[in-house]
């Protein structure tokens, strides 16, 4: 993704340290200060937990609720996303090998980064539009089988460890391989994606969709910091730190949240000036150097949080081990925060030349879309002040957010000796994920 706009570097950081009305010292303090505020007002203040998927939340309007439940609006949305799906394949396949070809537009822009705030305002968006769980559908009507029903039960020991493996092959394609952009290894990678699902869920169901479908998996994870819930089968307005507490701890989570985490800190770390020093010297293809760092973010971010959340007292009925998947949940907020600071300027600016190349899907000057003619708005990157508070700003709420779901986990789950003393590892880490995330974000 790094080389499809020239633009591209200044999306990720913050344009440099020059465009921040306060010295970057003063605001990785101030993030951390917030931090440490934050914790102890809810010392203070926040002594039972509060949320409870069982009860939270508050019924929507009930023509609301049919209309989000009505099989015509599932059906619209699965044509919609299917012929979205069919247009960008065919530019794929018979359009031109070059960076002006909508196909890696959609797939790194409005795939990619466009799912976030799309699941943030919808709820599960990439659930209601997959082509994977579409065909799907359509094989098991046309074979006569269940819809949603496999061969087998899915092993519940596999969790979501399928969706780690294809998070993070997404991002080494993304961020390591050298041809992320030829059109080639992209339709490559998509074809063994789309075949692995289809496979996958003949063989276990949509259930497989639900734990191994990265896009799926990454939305529906975002999505639980949406207003929109469901209780007993009833559409719920919920705020999005309870909605935030209903997410399930299975097997792989951590895994999940360290991919999602460790690969947008790499792609600052990546393009730092110390980084691009030590690949420059060795004498080895720089993908074998970048691979090894990813794997150390991604591993690292999930150890981190392995270590912290493991590192307090317990009750007799919540092992140790579970720690870990029980409080993933919490660094959500922190990912959104991250991709808002990482990816802003790259999603609204290429996401918009990617709107005006989707109307020319075969570069032949066609515009049936009627977009091709519009010009992109770069007013986010002439206003770089704006951009950088913004950028900071995302970070921070974010681990706020964070620490706040963290710690109404830890009043249900822990003894109440440890409900403070057991959080201070988790808030150590999160005061060492906000340095260092800020510190990437300027140093890039």
């Amino acid at each position: 993704m790094g080389q499809l706009t020239v633009g591209r570097i200044s999306a990720h950081g913050l344009g440099g340290a020059k465009d921040l009305p306060i010295p970057p010292e003063l605001a990785i303090a101030g993030a951390v200060a917030a931090l440490v505020v934050s914790f102890t007002v809810l010392a203070v203040a926040w002594r039972e937990p509060r949320y409870d998927a069982a009860t939270s939340g508050r019924t929507a309007p009930a023509w609301l609720d049919r209309l989000a439940s009505s099989r015509a609006l599932a059906v619209v949305l699965r044509v919609l996303g299917m012929a979205f799906f069919l247009y960008v394949a065919a530019a794929a396949v018979f359009g031109k090998d070059s960076l002006i070809n909508p196909f890696l537009g959609s797939f790194y822009v409005i795939l990619w980064v466009g799912l976030v705030p799309a699941s943030l305002l919808l709820g599960p968006f990439f659930k209601a539009v997959s082509p994977a769980r579409t065909i799907s559908m359509l094989f098991a009507k046309v074979s006569g089988v269940p819809e949603g029903q496999g061969l087998y039960a899915y092993p519940a020991r596999l969790g979501y460890w399928p969706a780690v493996l294809g998070l993070f092959s997404f991002v080494w394609l993304e961020l390591v391989y050298p041809h992320s952009t030829d059109l080639g290894p992209v339709r490559l990678w998509c074809a063994a994606y789309l075949g692995i699902m289809l496979i996958g869920s003949a063989v276990w169901g949509t259930t497989f969709l639900a734990r191994a479908d990265p896009f799926e998996v990454y939305s529906s994870l975002v999505a639980k910091l949406s207003v929109w819930g469901h209780r007993d089968g009833v559409l719920v307005v919920r705020s999005p730190l309870a909605n935030l507490a209903t997410v399930v701890a299975r097997p792989g989570l951590v895994g999940v949240v360290g991919v999602l985490f460790g690969s947008t800190a790499f792609d600052s770390f990546r393009e730092s000036s110390d980084w691009l020093g030590i690949v420059q010297s060795m004498s080895v293809s720089r993908i074998l150097p970048d691979t090894l760092a990813l794997v150390a973010f991604s591993a690292g971010v999930a150890l981190v949080l392995t270590a912290a959340t493991m590192a307090t007292g317990v009750t007799s009925d919540t092992p140790r081990r579970a720690l870990p998947d029980l409080f993933a949940h919490s660094v959500v907020p922190i990912i959104v925060g991250y991709i808002v600071a990482h990816y802003l300027t790259f999603f609204v600016e290429y996401g918009q030349q990617t709107l005006i190349q989707l109307s020319d899907p075969f570069s032949r000057g066609d515009d049936y879309l009627g977009t091709a003619d519009l010009q992109v708005n770069y007013w986010i990157s002439l206003h770089p002040t704006f951009l950088a508070v913004t950028k900071v700003l995302a970070v921070v709420l974010g681990h706020v957010v964070g620490v706040v779901a963290a710690h109404d986990r830890a009043i249900k789950l822990l003894p109440p000796r440890h409900h403070l003393t057991g959080q201070l590892p988790l808030l150590m880490a999160m005061v060492g994920f906000t340095a260092g995330g800020l510190y990437l974000l300027f140093a890039s």
